[in-house]
């Protein structure tokens, strides 16, 4: 009879324990809320060029790869209307993608303040000790009994503690810092979740009282390790249409639709049924976009084809635009053709799952440079045109666009690149391992020429 009790007890504080709720959005208005197009150039940048930062996943290898990116940004000196600036205050966007999601949506929070404690907060804490530590206390068995509380939802109130204090994307709206855009990816289509306004207005919810810490648990929610992160879906109820700019024909200069945009904007319509989708169930959005470069991607194609969507961005005023892509991909050694005996399941798993999401970066990449070519050979071809015949070309093509890529394959030193490059994906890194991320982050970013060209035009003198 004890052990019944006991049993009937545990259910019924089961039953109180339950996973935060989105709320549903009231009324559509496409200005509202935390979106990327809503938000505006960083007080005291230089008007003329907008930056972006993406983040990839990869654990604490990841987060602290990206810090390091910021610390040097941080430490470098440019010049806007002959006042003294750093680099770091031109970044207007950051997307981050599972470990890169943390060092996004922290800088987002405290800007500044990041500095000051952001390595003993989280990036030298033993996270993962922490956590399997928790989800084996009987202190959290009620609640993990719980059908709708996985293991992401105690990370997430884990991550609240340690890191975001309970902030929201509300608390973003006003903030000066730049704009994060963070994904997951849904379970059931593959596609990104992203924690902006502008995709949850396709599930007619509102993203204000979201949490941070709990964006950050979706990212990073490593399948089987731990849990889906559970929305609910309300689309069909606030009066969402899609934007205007989204339904346009491409400008003649460009020829064709961006095709990146529509294709995310298919993606975004399979999440409108809420009758048959009631609840959306969303993993690591390494699985999707390991690089978190894909909405940058699209937004350039975007850009370059849409007068409507230059337009609603008040983008004619823009003449550089930098993308620094922050690349920690891993490459654990591998030497399973020196043996007769095959790898076990649980590797062949892991591989079938890292190399095409490796072979998705590439291309991703590769986009990329293509792009910067494309638009930068356009760009000197408008300007041969103005000087021959005097009349500028179409806006689009007068933007010039730096792509910085920081990735270990860069480093010069084969130990050092072997080393960084096999450090494991996992939430716990030694301190000397963290500072060696940071440091070669650094590095990699001072010796870019592309970077190098940039801090010049600019009007900064590059560090030797």
């Amino acid at each position: 009879m004890k052990a019944a009790a006991i049993l009937a007890s545990l259910a019924v504080l089961a039953g109180c324990a339950s996973r935060p709720i989105n709320p549903p959005l009231q009324t559509y208005d496409q200005t509202a809320g935390y979106r990327l197009e809503a938000g505006n150039l960083r007080p005291g940048s230089d008007p003329t060029t907008v930056m972006a930062l993406a983040f990839s996943g990869g654990g604490i290898r990841a987060a602290a790869f990206s810090y390091g990116v910021l610390e040097e940004l941080r430490r470098t000196p440019i010049a806007v209307d002959g006042k003294p600036r750093r680099l770091l205050d031109e970044v207007d966007f950051i997307s981050g993608v599972s470990g890169g999601s943390f060092t996004a949506l922290a800088y987002a929070l405290y800007g500044e303040r990041l500095f000051d404690d952001y390595d003993r907060r989280f990036l030298k804490r033993d996270v993962q000790g922490d956590l399997i530590a928790r989800a084996f206390s009987p202190a959290q068995w009620t609640k993990l009994a719980s059908p709708g509380f996985g293991r992401s939802e105690l990370a997430a109130e884990y991550y609240d503690e340690i890191l975001f204090d309970g902030a929201t994307f509300g608390d973003l709206v006003v903030a000066t810092t730049p704009r994060a855009m963070v994904t997951a990816t849904d379970v059931s289509t593959g596609a990104r979740f992203g924690f902006s306004q502008s995709d949850f207005d396709h599930i007619c919810s509102d993203l204000s009282p979201v949490r941070l810490s709990r964006a950050a648990a979706a990212s990073a929610a490593v399948p089987v390790v731990l849990s889906p992160v559970t929305f609910n879906n309300y689309a069909g109820s606030c009066g969402f249409r899609v934007p205007e700019w989204a339904t346009v024909q491409p400008t003649q200069a460009a020829g064709r639709r961006p095709a990146r945009m529509q294709e995310r904007l298919r993606e975004l319509a399979l999440v409108q049924d809420s009758a048959r989708r009631p609840f959306l169930h969303v993993v690591d959005g390494g699985v999707s976009d390991n690089l978190g470069l894909r909405t940058i991607l699209e937004g350039l194609e975007t850009l370059e084809m849409s007068e409507r969507f230059r337009s609603a961005l008040n983008f004619r005023g823009f003449r550089r635009v930098v993308v620094i892509v922050v690349n920690a991909q891993s490459g654990p050694r591998i030497d399973w053709d020196r043996s007769e005996t095959p790898p076990g399941s649980a590797a062949i798993l892991l591989q079938a799952v890292s190399v095409p999401i490796d072979r998705y970066s590439y291309e991703s990449l590769e986009h990329l440079r293509n792009t910067v070519e494309r638009w930068n050979q356009a760009r000197e071809l408008d300007a041969m045109r103005a000087r021959l015949f005097g009349r500028p070309g179409d806006d689009a093509v007068e933007l010039k666009l730096y792509a910085i890529d920081v990735r270990f394959d860069a480093i010069a030193d084969p130990a050092e690149r072997d080393y960084l490059k096999a450090l494991p994906t996992s939430f716990a890194l030694p301190p000397e391992d963290v500072d060696r991320l940071r440091a070669s982050a650094g590095r990699l970013l001072r010796e870019s020429p592309a970077y190098r060209e940039l801090v010049r035009d600019l009007g900064g003198a590059p560090a030797q």
